[in-house]
């Protein structure tokens, strides 16, 4: 839990200082960082996991088409997405996050930031991404992709490419939205036009690149 959450009041008071120098730092450090893409996944899938592989691949190839590459800065699917940006033209970056488990920053970032705070972090995940990819994760994982479907619905942002990475492992979700939440009314149909399912890397990046032009294009007119 964040310490601005759990602390007494005379230490959220005082909290508000680091926040506001999480958000300056990664504003100043981030301003001219664009396109970009940013790259969510799990920090616990091994090296030999084909999704691992499929995050090199991905970051590799955005990398080399232009974008630069944000993630979470820590290990699993992380650290093979800035793996592949790393290995390829643009820059990649990490925003690490303090946690009990004492994350390490992968060795294979740009650009390193270090936040306290998830909010900030979240922040800067989404203010300087032209598109997300949604690799398998756990709960933060989850957590980013439907904040980042949210924000679209909401019109907070541009919609935005959302590419999920995995049919196998997100085709239950996908059922479920289908079978629950569009069924019931809390969602409709059209909302699952907000994402794209794929397991191809060639797809990610078609799509992205596609969908950044639409973008560019409507905030032109």
């Amino acid at each position: 839990m964040d310490d601005f959450i759990k602390n007494d009041t005379g230490s959220e008071t005082w909290s508000v200082f680091r926040i506001m120098s999480e958000f300056v730092e990664g504003f100043e450090t981030l301003r001219y960082l664009h396109p970009a893409v940013s790259i969510f996944g799990s920090s616990a899938l091994p090296e030999d996991s084909k999704y691992f592989k499929l995050a090199v691949e991905i970051g590799r190839m955005l990398s080399d088409a232009g974008f630069a590459v944000i993630t979470g800065g820590g290990p699993s699917i992380m650290e093979a997405a800035n793996q592949g940006a790393k290995a390829g033209k643009s820059k990649s970056i990490g925003l690490n996050i303090e946690i009990p488990t004492e994350q390490t920053p992968n060795p294979h970032q740009d650009i390193s930031l270090h936040f306290r705070y998830f909010f900030a972090r979240k922040v800067m995940f989404v203010k300087y991404a032209s598109a997300f990819v949604i690799m398998p994760g756990g709960f933060g994982t989850l957590d980013e992709l439907f904040e980042s479907l949210t924000l679209m619905q909401t019109k907070k942002i541009f919609n935005l490419p959302v590419v999920l990475v995995g049919s196998e492992f997100w085709g239950g979700l996908i059922d479920w939205v289908v079978s629950s939440p569009i069924k019931v009314g809390t969602l409709s149909k059209e909302d699952l036009s907000y994402f794209s399912l794929t397991d191809d890397p060639k797809e990610v990046v078609r799509i992205i690149k596609e969908g950044y032009e639409d973008v560019r294009l409507s905030r032109a007119i």
